[in-house]
């Protein structure tokens, strides 16, 4: 059956990494997969593209464009001239575009994404976004924080299911005791709502009771000149490496012994997953999804967001009892074993897929096979 995936680009980030894994891992014998992207680049774009089918490029550079409307006639034609039986969107921007110009090709089956709570969207995006759903047969959170805001934004709950994010966890291997707990790591891009600048001013604090304490920030963004002049100003830039944006994040997870993420918006972040699958202890805000990934005081240590103080005791406090902080790092990655691979999110996108076809009378008689599977 063909498929189309839209995506923005292949920059390295969250909802990029789950769904390029989602092409790479469907059946073939099941699925044709086709790309389709406002741009073809990023690093991450031939991993993506040397499993699909097709790649099909519809460069729209902003939703205010006349060109919009080109662009989205040109996507309707792609799409039927590929018989594409399901469209797939991925963030706002595809969910904005794909969604309507699916429709009006007449994909038989239509399902739009939410990966994030939108902290950092305009309400005129959020209702276009909102607007763009009622194409849409079906919507995938990959959360119950993002379903909930799904239903606030009045998404019937028929439309919705919950598919959380994957991971391959051969990539990780558990964390070796070492009885210090003085490296700490944070993973993700360097947005605000990501709150590195309350790690910032925590750490402040919790060099001085533990100055051999050292912060690694993975991932880069616009707030990275920012943290960097934050640092300087409160004197702790020795204890601070900014590494930037790294493919190999197994092994700096397996090269620290704490893991921090004070975030003030989450969906499901899979730096959490991937810490939780390295075995690391973790120290969260306990905001949107990461409160169904971490439990407070079994997986990990939960604090309010935009709270130093709180954040520091956290720390510290794991720092000065290695032991109770190895045995939160081993229940994450016991929860993450149990529950969150990628051959589990595949599966599930699988089943309902199917489910749609059947529902729409595409199966019947077109693949039977299928069907019955």
């Amino acid at each position: 059956m063909p498929l189309a995936v839209v995506m923005a680009s292949f920059e390295p980030g969250g909802t990029e990494r789950q769904m390029i894994e989602l092409v790479r891992r469907l059946d073939p014998g099941r699925w044709t997969v086709h790309l389709a992207c406002f741009r073809a680049c990023g690093s991450w774009f031939e991993r993506a593209a040397e499993a699909a089918v097709s790649v099909a490029q519809f460069p729209l550079r902003s939703l205010r464009r006349p060109s919009v409307a080109g662009h989205a006639w040109a996507f309707a034609e792609w799409c039927r001239a590929r018989q594409i039986a399901i469209v797939q969107t991925t963030e706002l921007y595809s969910n904005i575009f794909a969604l309507p110009a699916a429709a009006a090709a007449r994909v038989p089956v239509r399902i739009g994404s939410r990966r994030e709570l939108n902290p950092d969207k305009t309400k005129a995006q959020i209702a276009m976004q909102r607007a763009a759903y009622a194409f849409a047969h079906h919507v995938v959170a990959n959360s119950t924080a993002a379903a909930s805001r799904l239903e606030i934004e009045r998404v019937p709950r028929r439309k919705i299911s919950i598919v959380p994010n994957g991971l391959d966890l051969r990539l990780f291997k558990p964390r070796a005791a070492t009885g210090r707990m003085r490296q700490v790591i944070v993973v993700a891009n360097l947005r605000p709502e990501k709150g590195h600048d309350v790690l910032v001013d925590a750490a402040a604090n919790v060099l001085l009771r533990f100055p051999d304490a050292r912060f690694d920030i993975v991932g880069d963004g616009p707030e990275r000149r920012r943290l960097t002049e934050r640092t300087r100003a409160l004197g702790i830039e020795h204890a601070f490496t900014f590494h930037g944006h790294r493919e190999d994040v197994p092994a700096c997870l397996a090269a620290s012994d704490l893991f921090v993420l004070p975030s003030r918006s989450e969906a499901c972040p899979n730096a959490v997953l991937e810490a939780m699958a390295a075995g690391l202890p973790i120290v969260a805000s306990g905001v949107g999804g990461i409160l169904e990934l971490v439990v407070d005081d079994r997986t990990g240590l939960l604090v309010a967001p935009d709270d130093p103080p709180a954040l520091c005791r956290r720390i510290c406090e794991l720092m000065a009892h290695p032991a109770r902080a190895s045995q939160l790092g081993a229940a994450a990655r016991a929860e993450a074993s149990a529950c969150y691979s990628f051959d589990r999110m595949v599966d599930a996108f699988d089943r309902l897929y199917l489910r749609a076809l059947a529902a729409r009378g595409v199966l019947a008689g077109a693949q039977p096979q299928l069907a019955a599977s």
